[in-house]
């Protein structure tokens, strides 16, 4: 199993109950979250050494996202306790075909106010075998941005994997006022496996790719731009409403592509969270050396089940994922 170093913030997603629009009555459901945790706590449950790099308050908001890490089994060491507020993310869930709405509130975090030279990253990377980093992070302000991009030089000077998640938030740029194109090119010139679109790629290549073929294209494109690049990740959604999509996994490499049958997903609990469980799966699958065929296939099966698991997180283990890959019994175990 592989060593592996996730960064990023740790925030509280805050939800209206019941499909409800957001405060339509007066409640909210809680859950810890944050794309990088996502990613985390889905590998420690697949048998891997995960350690969480980040900054959380210091009051009982941060000790309990803190504990939730521990409690599946990823390694807090690296995260710092300081004073200041925790980021939050409201959402409004969708259903038949109105759609999702996230609204956040992660200005002037504790996470966000942290001075990038705060992370010791030959120390936080020691013996790491992957780094896991997204596109979330740098949209926060010039502090994470700078963070991010320190993690991935470290990285790839301490000869570690780098994996990076396009994850692009409309939002959190604007907010933020940074230059989405040129920071995420930085971070992505060291990535050696991105989860990336063809949409992702014309942002930060400042390309278009119309057409037909614009995600071959765009992918070539990629692998042009970025010499340390070894494959590509992604998957295709189809939405025939809030609660009916088709899902398929998609491995592009240097040398060729492996793609996931298709999921139906009906009766859809929570979306929040799938292209994370997606990310991990391809981790976990490249790192246990079964091939990209292998992982492709693991992680859109996990991408699967992590629709039906309300929350941020995915909460699987490997062989419940092995076992969702093979087949279609959805039959009661006894």
């Amino acid at each position: 199993m592989a060593a592996v170093v996730c960064f990023g913030e740790l925030l509280y997603r805050l939800s209206a109950p019941d499909r409800e629009l957001l405060l339509q009555s007066p409640r909210l459901n809680a859950h810890l979250g944050g794309a990088e945790a996502n990613v985390a706590i889905a590998l420690a449950q697949f048998g891997h050494q995960v350690r969480m790099a980040s900054v959380v308050s210091e009051n009982a908001l941060g000790e309990t996202a803190i504990g939730m890490l521990r409690r599946y089994g990823v390694d807090t060491r690296h995260v710092a306790r300081r004073s200041g507020r925790m980021g939050l993310y409201f959402l409004t869930p969708g259903a038949v075909r109105r759609p999702s709405f996230v609204l956040y509130d992660r200005a002037h975090s504790t996470f966000v106010e942290t001075a990038p030279e705060s992370f010791d990253w030959r120390r936080i990377l020691d013996g790491a075998d992957w780094l896991h980093l997204s596109g979330v992070t740098p949209a926060l302000g010039k502090g994470p941005a700078g963070a991010a991009i320190a993690a991935a030089k470290a990285a790839q000077a301490q000869r570690v994997k780098i994996s990076f998640d396009g994850n692009y938030r409309a939002q959190l740029w604007q907010a933020s006022g940074g230059d989405a194109p040129t920071i995420l090119k930085e971070v992505m010139s060291s990535a050696t496996t991105a989860f990336v679109n063809e949409k992702d790629i014309a942002l930060i290549l400042n390309r278009q790719f119309p057409g037909e073929e614009s995600r071959r294209r765009a992918f070539a494109a990629a692998f042009e731009a970025f010499p340390s690049l070894e494959r590509i990740a992604t998957t295709t959604r189809v939405e025939h409403c809030v609660d009916r999509h088709e899902l398929t996994g998609t491995v592009v490499s240097r040398q060729g592509e492996a793609r996931s049958k298709t999921f139906g997903l009906g009766g859809i609990v929570d979306r929040i969270g799938a292209g994370d469980a997606f990310a991990a799966g391809i981790i976990h699958g490249l790192a246990s050396n079964r091939g990209e065929q292998y992982a492709v296939d693991f992680a859109a099966a996990a991408a699967a089940w992590k629709h039906s698991v309300l929350g941020d997180f995915l909460l699987a283990t490997a062989p419940e994922i092995e076992a969702a890959m093979s087949g279609d019994d959805f039959s009661v175990r006894r």
